[in-house]
Formats: structure tokens, C-alpha cells, sequence
């Protein structure tokens, strides 16, 4: 590839607090010919703190595809460009992989520069097992999803991570408390790097109660990081190949909370493991 051609750079931006950004990131925004953003109005904010006036376009979640050809094009033409997300490192929960992708499908250079991300800021300081995790994004909008989801997780060794909105994270709690132990520790980290700030580690049950209770912990962006299972707590998890092949005949005439109920008077098994056996089943 011509080495006239511009090069992307990955600009991870502030999650909330301005100072909270790399003097290189200044740097490259002052630098580049075109700043994509998720949100001009808000990235401008940002800009104008730190007096850069580069030209700002728009790449978002319903003109990604469009705006990243575009954007390819200039490249191609000697242009550089900054992805920038509202907050954080692009891409993770955010717009930006197509465009990513077609660059380097071109054989273009694609930068990082590196800076805050909400979910690692928050593994940092949750007091949860940091050697093995995973990063599971935004949940399902539904219940039904999101139990499924929690249904996956019950028995994983590895903390993991989700964001979730303030519109849904006590349906979220809720739901969890359907399908994981409520004795697990879990951690809720909201408004990191603002001046609402809270990171609290206790018991999912603790904390559906904490956040019930209190309408200021139903407030801002959440970062949600549960602690994984014990060895023994995933062994205990686990049905024998009998009940799940009961289980999986019940599901084919009844419905879910049928079938589990059936199950229940039939093995004797808890409830709670029987549904989330089913949700598994019913999914598959």
C-alpha cells in the first residue's frame, strides 16, 4: 500500500472525567484531517476543552456502513482520520468495526491509542479475580434473554463483566437473582470518574435490596462484574443426563414453568437448577 495513504487512529477518549486523556490522544486529534464521531455534539465538548478545532464527522450505529466507505475513501486519498467514541475505547459496546474491518481489509494502517475503558477501570478496582474474565457488553433488552443469558453464566469460574443502563438495571439485578446464588459477590460500579462515583462490592442478594431501596443507585452508567463460581458450586450445578433427557420430553408438550414444575415433583431436583437447565434446553 502507498505509503501516501492516511492511517486510522483508534482514540480512546475520556469515560468521564476530561482530564482522564492521553496527551498523545490531544496530540493526534490536533493532528489529524477528520475526527468520526459517535456523537459530534458530544465530542465537541471534549475538543473544545482542549482547544481542537478539526473538522468532525459523523459515524454512528445507523450510518456506519455508508460513513465508513466514505471515510475509506478519504484515506485512500492521504487523509488521516480519529475514531472517537461519546466515552472510552471505540468499538467495545460502541460504533466503529466496520469501519475498522474495510481499512484493514485495504491494507491501510489502523492506530490504536489507548486510554480509558469503563469495564476495565472498573475490574480494577472491584477486588474480584482479575487472572481470567470475560467481557460480555450490554444485555439483552428482554427478560426472557436475559435469563437465558444469566442461564450460560451460572456455572463460569471466570469473573465477568456487563454494562447495563440505568432504565433496566434493576429488571437486570432481578432477573440475575432468578438464576444466580444470590451468596455471590458481585460488584456495581456506576458513574465511574464522576463525581457520583460508586463502586460496590457485595452479595447479589445485598445488592438487588441496595438498589431497590435506593433511587440514586438506579442512577447513571453501570458497570456489573460477578464473581465466577467455586469448583464446587459448578459441580453442584449440574443435572444428571436422565433428568435433562426428562426435561427435554416435558419442553417438547409444555411450557417452561410447566415443565420444570413436573420435573420438580418427579426428581426431586431444586427448582431453581431445573430452570435453568430448561432455559438451556429451550434455547438450544
Amino acid at each position: 500500500m502507498s505509503s501516501e495513504c492516511g492511517k486510522l487512529y483508534v482514540v480512546a477518549t475520556p469515560i468521564g472525567n476530561l482530564a482522564d486523556i492521553s496527551f498523545r490522544a490531544v496530540d493526534i486529534l490536533k493532528q489529524v484531517d477528520l475526527i468520526a464521531a459517535e456523537d459530534t455534539r458530544h465530542v465537541k465538548k471534549l475538543l473544545q476543552h482542549y482547544g481542537i478545532t478539526n473538522k468532525l464527522v459523523s459515524l454512528h450505529q445507523q450510518n456506519e456502513d455508508k460513513a465508513s466507505s466514505v471515510l475509506l475513501k478519504k484515506l485512500l486519498a492521504g487523509q488521516s482520520v480519529a475514531l472517537v467514541s461519546d466515552a472510552g475505547t471505540p468499538l467495545l459496546s460502541d460504533p466503529g468495526m466496520p469501519l475498522v474491518k474495510m481499512v484493514k481489509d485495504a491494507g491501510l494502517d489502523v492506530v490504536p491509542i489507548p486510554g480509558a475503558c469503563a469495564f476495565i477501570a472498573a475490574l480494577s478496582a472491584a477486588g474480584l479475580p482479575v487472572t481470567r474474565f470475560s467481557f460480555e457488553g450490554f444485555l439483552p433488552r428482554t427478560s426472557s434473554a436475559r435469563k437465558a443469558f444469566f442461564s450460560e453464566k451460572v456455572m463460569s469460574t471466570r469473573t465477568w463483566i456487563f454494562y447495563e443502563s440505568c432504565h433496566r438495571i434493576l429488571a437486570s439485578l432481578q432477573d440475575m437473582g432468578e438464576i444466580i446464588p444470590l451468596g455471590r459477590s458481585i460488584v456495581i460500579a456506576r458513574e465511574l470518574t464522576k463525581l457520583h462515583e460508586t463502586i460496590v462490592k457485595t452479595s447479589l442478594g445485598n445488592a438487588l435490596e441496595m438498589v431497590e431501596q435506593n433511587e440514586n443507585m438506579r442512577k447513571g452508567e453501570f458497570v456489573v462484574l460477578v464473581d465466577g463460581a467455586a469448583v464446587a458450586d459448578k459441580k453442584a450445578q449440574i443435572i444428571t443426563a436422565e433428568q435433562g433427557n426428562l426435561l427435554r420430553v416435558l419442553l417438547r408438550e409444555c411450557s417452561i414453568k410447566t415443565a420444570v414444575t413436573m420435573a420438580v415433583e418427579i426428581t426431586g431436583v431444586k427448582k431453581k437448577l431445573l430452570y435453568q437447565a430448561a432455559l438451556a434446553l429451550d434455547k438450544e
